[in-house]
């Protein structure tokens, strides 16, 4: 038996699992408050990644274009930088973060985003916007290499180290949360309280589920502020939640101003939370109280009232983000599944070297593939072709064919899941999202063993 990491094989993608590093730079900028970002690149970078957003949270959010066109992408564009950023503090008079985030075609012509910025810092906001607080960040995600999850990463670090400034110490720790949704928040917010433990979060975006209220419709968005932003320098330390998405910005901390970093486990499933508390616990010097160790035994009794008689042996495949996939498959292989293929979706060269994965490798007691740069025919294939047997898919909706097509159960996780209703509402990190996660995976292997009459008696009670 043995664990295999490998690349795809095949120089093209078909069926990404991603989509590119601006959409990530765009899911980080609606997470501050009073903060609107501006795409330079063509409208479809926006307007496809909003629809992303608004079929995954079912809300609107704001987001803008520097609109490129065709004598842009031969003479150059910097001009449409500079009226997006006039036009979008005209209209908004509350913005005043501007993150100016590249795509693939701006950073092949070569704009220089950068000297725009300056030139608009010493330019347009001294005579036109003399005495507003306005702030431009350049972000470099170009589309043709990395995902989301790596612009994710790339922007969170462009506003630490732009915002991040020593003075006094808050006695808050940082919590990175990753591309998290606003159920995954309000669980870890919960888990912070009960050890009665200060927290600037990156991001405060349960607000992305946005009350329709009597004085009108709101426009969703994050509520972390820039003097959140500006006191994370003063932090008693910094938890990355992800190794991809967030660690970078733990990691400048760490080396610029102190700020003792941990980065990881996702806390998925129970070992997973029990490590993120004993981290948050050495890292303030707060107990882990009995509420939560009560809380922890009731996700333990869950979990026992499902895993030997219903999970155990079921064979599973998992695709997504690196992060979210590795801790999907520890949490199922505490609850004894066998995760025998792992798809991530994208080129990052460091996932051979990730620890997890070597614990993976080196641990797993049966035949287990790991494929890097990874798109969603790999899944296909493997099953139509290869003889892949499964009992379960684990993944965002863009695999939903694959699990119709084969007959194969599937639970939507992570991002986007469109087609079915209010995911972003329940947590998949600390215990509450233990349960939660555990109890729906069974609900979707009960509904498939009733369809198929495949030991449906199990189910019984007589």
């Amino acid at each position: 038996m043995s664990c295999e990491i490998k690349g795809k094989e095949r120089a093209g993608v078909i069926n990404p699992i991603f989509t590119c590093q601006p959409c990530g730079a765009q899911y980080a900028s609606i997470g501050i408050k009073s903060c609107i970002g501006i795409v330079h690149g063509g409208q479809g970078c926006v307007m496809f990644v909003r629809l992303l957003f608004s079929q995954h949270f079912k809300e609107s959010f704001e987001l803008a274009s520097s609109s490129l066109h065709e004598d842009g992408a031969v003479f150059g564009a910097l001009n449409r930088v500079e009226e997006a950023v006039d036009v979008l503090l005209m209209r908004y008079p509350h913005v005043k973060v501007i993150p100016i985030i590249s795509t693939c075609s701006t950073e092949v012509i070569g704009d220089d985003i950068d000297g725009v910025v300056r030139k608009l810092n010493n330019g347009l906001l001294k005579e036109k916007y003399a005495g507003r607080e306005v702030y431009l960040i350049p972000i470099h995600t170009p589309s043709f290499k990395g995902s989301m999850v790596s612009g994710y990463d790339v922007a969170v670090e462009e506003f630490v180290r732009y915002f991040a400034k020593k003075t006094e110490p808050n006695d808050k720790i940082n919590l990175i949360t990753g591309w998290a949704n606003p159920g995954d928040v309000k669980a870890l917010k919960h888990l912070l309280s009960e050890m009665q433990v200060k927290a600037t979060v990156l991001f405060e975006i349960e607000e992305f589920d946005s009350p329709l209220m009597p004085d009108g419709n709101h426009v969703s968005h994050g509520n972390t502020t820039v003097e959140d932003l500006a006191s994370t320098a003063n932090a008693i330390g910094t938890i990355a939640l992800n190794r991809y998405e967030g660690g970078k910005a733990a990691r400048y901390l760490e080396d610029e101003f102190e700020v003792p970093a941990v980065v990881g486990p996702t806390p998925i499933g129970i070992r997973n939370t029990d490590v993120f508390l004993r981290n948050v616990s050495k890292m303030t010097g707060k107990p882990i109280p009995a509420s939560l160790v009560k809380e922890r035994g009731i996700a333990l009794d869950a979990l026992t009232d499902l895993t030997h008689m219903f999970f155990a042996g079921k064979r599973v495949a998992i695709y997504g983000s690196a992060d979210l996939v590795i801790g999907l498959a520890q949490f199922c292989l505490d609850l004894e599944m066998k995760p025998v293929l792992l798809l991530l979706g994208d080129d990052n060269s460091n996932y051979p070297s990730d620890p997890r994965i070597k614990e993976l490798t080196e641990n797993v007691s049966f035949d287990m593939e790991i494929i890097t740069n990874a798109d969603l025919w790999e899944l296909e294939n493997r099953i139509k072709n290869e003889g892949l047997e499964l009992d379960l898919i684990l993944g965002h909706s863009k695999g939903r064919f694959t699990s119709i097509d084969y007959n194969i159960p599937m639970f939507r996780v992570g991002f986007p899941v469109y087609d079915r209703a209010g995911m972003y509402r329940h947590p998949i990190v600390g215990y509450e999202g233990a349960i939660w996660l555990a109890e729906q995976i069974a609900n979707t292997i009960f509904t498939d063993m009733e369809h198929k009459k495949n030991k449906e008696w199990v189910l019984n009670v007589w």
